[in-house]
């Protein structure tokens, strides 16, 4: 069966063509990770971060390349708070908000104001991420008193993550699916091999053999998770007949989004603890410290846990409101001579769509939320740190890539058929 399906794949030329250049793409990209920012010595940088797993998390979730101080060192982190930014002005500013309900025309001009505000963002996070990075190794990787040196770094550093940004678009663009998306997996990925060999190295097979089981079920429950879907009943009347269809809302309607949204901010505040905790002492020291005892991810508190929950859970009913427009969807179904059985047509169908969504996006953000903080629950639980084969939300970014991959290679396929007919 599997065979079958991908001689299917492989003997559709432009499905190949598209795969093809996918693989290609991120070879290109983990080409890059590798690459390192001329100029700096690196020498020590992968032992002074051994130790920080909430940087090198945020790291791999967002394409970087810390380990290497390589010229992707941001990854995708600033477009990602510039897509924030972004959809956060679409609520206070009309006219951006105008903007995301103009269609694909619309969605080109919002995506062209993400392209310039990545630019200032990413040059002033390079700052911040290089200033760390070379405390952490004790001020070894560049001189940060020689501001040629440090701006040089700025930017390239800066113009890796539009080198990656437009990479990801190329790839959106040729490939099979989301460039970006695929991009933050496999850079989730790319841990997973050295997270592995840790567990064989210290030879606890029975808790590598759990945790591998762990891991199984819980991709499973995602999968089960986010193809669920309430199917709400429609009816058309025709003439002299009437046709039943269904709309179905996905109980997980926001995806991935969620997960990635609330990593870059929820790392932030540890990010920046660690640079305060650098100065010599004062109220700066003090608010560094306090950052890094609640927010840090090596040693997460119930404060970070918290946050990080709520964060999710919002950024859920934050997504789902902008992308889901049920006035739009009950016009639609109007338009087409629908009702919903035991529902008005109109205002009172975009209520009761508006109704279900909340109440499904209830129980999809707290799923979502608990995936994410579920090893950090049982490190506190165990009293011990916990780590899953692959972290609750880098299962989440895969099984949605993945599931996306699937459904675009089927839709490639159905339509191969459809044309042999014509």
């Amino acid at each position: 069966m599997i065979l079958n399906t991908l001689k299917s794949i492989i003997s559709i030329k432009d499905l190949r063509r598209k795969i093809i250049a996918t693989l290609l793409l991120v070879l290109v990209y983990k080409f890059l990770s590798v690459i390192p920012i001329p100029g700096v010595n690196t020498t020590g940088l992968a032992a002074a971060i051994d130790g920080q797993k909430g940087l090198s998390f945020f790291s791999a979730l967002m394409g970087g390349g810390l380990q290497n101080f390589s010229i992707i060192l941001m990854g995708l982190s600033p477009y990602i708070n510039a897509v924030i930014i972004i959809q956060l002005l679409g609520v206070i500013v009309p006219r951006i908000g105008d903007m995301q309900k103009e269609g694909e025309q619309g969605q080109k001009k919002i995506t062209k104001m993400t392209r310039w505000l990545t630019l200032p963002i990413a040059f002033l996070q390079s700052y911040g991420m290089i200033i760390l990075l070379n405390s952490l190794a004790g001020g070894t990787i560049i001189d940060v008193t020689n501001m040629n040196t440090v701006l040089m770094a700025m930017t390239i550093a800066t113009a890796g993550t539009i080198l990656l940004m437009w990479l990801g678009e190329v790839m959106t663009e040729y490939g099979i699916s989301n460039g970006i998306s695929i991009i933050i997996m496999a850079g989730v990925l790319s841990a997973t091999p050295a997270t592995i060999m840790g567990h064989i190295q210290t030879a606890n097979y029975p808790l590598f053999a759990g945790l591998f089981i762990a891991t199984l079920a819980i991709i499973y429950v995602i999968i089960k998770f986010t193809e669920g879907n309430r199917r709400i009943p429609i009816i058309y009347a025709k003439t002299g007949w009437e046709e039943k269809s269904y709309f179905p809302i996905k109980i997980n309607q926001a995806g991935m989004i969620p997960i990635i949204f609330s990593i870059s901010i929820v790392t932030f505040p540890a990010i920046l603890g660690q640079i305060l905790s650098q100065t010599t002492g004062g109220n700066a020291k003090a608010v560094g410290d306090m950052l890094q005892t609640y927010f840090s991810m090596q040693n997460p508190s119930w404060v970070f846990i918290g946050v990080y929950f709520a964060l999710v859970l919002a950024f859920s009913f934050f997504y789902v409101s902008i992308t889901f427009n049920t006035d739009q969807v009950a016009e639609n179904i109007q338009k087409r001579g629908g009702y919903i059985p035991g529902v008005r047509p109109g205002e009172e169908t975009a209520t009761y769509l508006q109704k279900v969504s909340n109440h499904l996006n209830l129980f999809g953000g707290w799923f979502l939320a608990l995936i994410a903080v579920l090893p950090y629950l049982l490190g506190k639980l165990l009293n011990q740190s916990v780590d899953l084969i692959i972290s609750g939300a880098g299962l989440i970014i895969i099984v949605s890539v993945i599931l996306d991959i699937i459904r675009r290679v089927d839709g490639e396929m159905k339509m191969f058929d459809y044309s042999k007919y014509k």
